[in-house]
């Protein structure tokens, strides 16, 4: 029987054209296996309705990060699959699933069809599908969501004027089992392993094991920059002395001022008292054969 599949792409997403993308799928996609339809956006959050809308089997966002958070967010409560085609700035899911950046390797993932159970953060009622935090990369996710330029070079520049003028602020961190408190820069609350482009703050975290990773970054000094960029990004972030690493099915993070958060990299003010949880196996999402039950 063939099955339907529903392209939805952000045509602006990471400042990349999306010509050669649709050209994979007209080339590549098996029409023995699927049907398909393309789909644009054309403004923030209409990736979400066109995701809960539509009759597909498998819902395919063609974007970065936050198209894959919207188009995730339309399928919750249903049985439709998650694609990605990943052309952002971070694609930090569809790395950590090992999903390519190629687009005719990624469509023949979508071919190969095999689909697993990932667990859903959430903070508060907002649901992510990779990490969430507080602190210093909250107001990055800010920074860098009102700039006019996208990529990771901007976000490299976003990051180090952050960094310069962020003050280290206590908070209070209550998990299942532990409670952990002192002066911290950031926490970053991960289901996935990473924020995007293989930056790995949770490099241990699984998609299915029903726990969120929790990963408190204390003060550091700027010389040690290269050391803590050079370990996340080989992914050691949790092997600094400057990194604490927790697991818990919910955490409750308080501080001492409100200020700015994220989920997905998507920012928002928040106030002092966040509740994270998680949503075991929530959304059904298509992997490569290789990460068949190695999310």
């Amino acid at each position: 029987m063939v099955k339907r599949i529903t392209f939805i792409v952000n045509p602006v997403s990471g400042g990349k054209d999306k010509s050669s993308v649709l050209a994979a799928v007209g080339r590549h996609m098996d029409l023995s296996l699927y049907s398909y339809e393309v789909l644009q956006t054309s403004r923030a959050g209409e990736a979400e309705e066109m995701a809960r809308d539509s009759r597909s089997d498998i819902v395919v966002a063609v974007g970065g990060d936050g198209t894959v958070s919207e188009v995730g967010k339309g399928l919750l409560g249903s049985e439709k699959a998650l694609g990605i085609i990943p052309c952002g700035s971070g694609d930090g899911l569809a790395l950590h699933l090992g999903i390519s950046r190629d687009p005719v390797r990624a469509v023949k993932t979508l071919n190969a069809g095999c689909i697993e159970r990932m667990d859903v953060g959430m903070v508060g009622e907002r649901p992510f599908f990779c990490t969430a935090g507080m602190g210093l990369d909250a107001a990055v996710s800010l920074d860098f969501a009102q700039s006019e330029k996208r990529g990771l070079n901007t976000y490299i520049t976003t990051a180090w004027e952050d960094w310069k003028h962020r003050r280290p602020e206590r908070y209070i961190v209550e998990m299942d089992t532990e409670t952990w408190a002192g002066d911290t820069l950031f926490v970053t609350v991960g289901n996935a392993n990473q924020w995007g482009n293989e930056a790995r703050i949770a490099p241990h975290a699984s998609l299915c094991d029903g726990l969120l990773d929790i990963t408190v970054v204390q003060p550091f000094m700027t010389v040690e920059i290269p050391d803590l960029a050079a370990r996340l990004m080989a992914g050691k972030a949790d092997t600094s002395r400057h990194v604490r690493t927790f697991r818990s099915t919910q955490v409750r993070i308080r501080r001492e001022h409100p200020g700015p958060a994220h989920y997905d990299g998507d920012p928002f003010e928040a106030g002092t008292d966040l509740r994270f949880s998680l949503r075991p196996g929530a959304l059904r999402v298509v992997v490569p054969p290789s990460r068949v039950g190695k999310i």
